[in-house]
């Protein structure tokens, strides 16, 4: 699949589906939390609404980041975390990489104390142009793409389900 190009102020924005990983350590991750048909997106102080992000920790995979965001920025406790691909952000010459992931919403709990987010929110894809601090066409394909990576997951794990695995 071909994911058209994005920007985000100076930066230029690519999206590389998996299997393709970065040839370096990303230093992000962003996590799309689906429940059914919503996808929960979170405030963030100086950002607006969007997915649970952030920087990768020294001691930490890019996945431990994902799962740990959910939580700090939104509250939420997620099941089949699957790697989707990855952004190459360009910016002046400088290149750098995040790590991207779909999940399933299985809690919600308290957003921590002093937490960068002032609240969180499920939309239906059809709500999030509106309110999604950078909606473009790249943005909205990798929503779709997120989505459907979780349906044929799921899919799958029903089909093991009933063939007893």
């Amino acid at each position: 699949m071909k994911f058209p190009s994005g920007r985000y102020g100076r930066q230029s924005l690519e999206f590389h589906p998996a299997p393709f990983r970065a040839p370096l350590r990303a230093f992000a991750a962003l996590v799309f939390p689906w429940c059914e048909d919503k996808v929960l997106i979170c405030n963030i102080e100086d950002r607006g609404w969007c997915i649970p992000s952030g920087r990768v920790e020294p001691d930490e995979s890019s996945l431990e980041a994902a799962v740990r965001e959910a939580r700090e920025e939104a509250g939420a406790i997620l099941q089949d975390v699957l790697y989707l691909g990855c952004y190459r952000i360009t910016e002046r010459g400088e290149v750098r990489w995040a790590d991207v992931y779909a999940a399933r919403v299985t809690d919600l709990v308290d957003i921590p104390e002093g937490s960068e987010s002032l609240g969180r929110q499920m939309l239906s894809p059809n709500e999030l142009p509106e309110i999604y601090h950078l909606w473009n066409p790249l943005t909205e394909a990798v929503f779709k793409h997120s989505h459907e990576i979780l349906k044929r997951h799921a899919a799958a794990l029903g089909l093991l389900r009933d063939k007893g695995a």
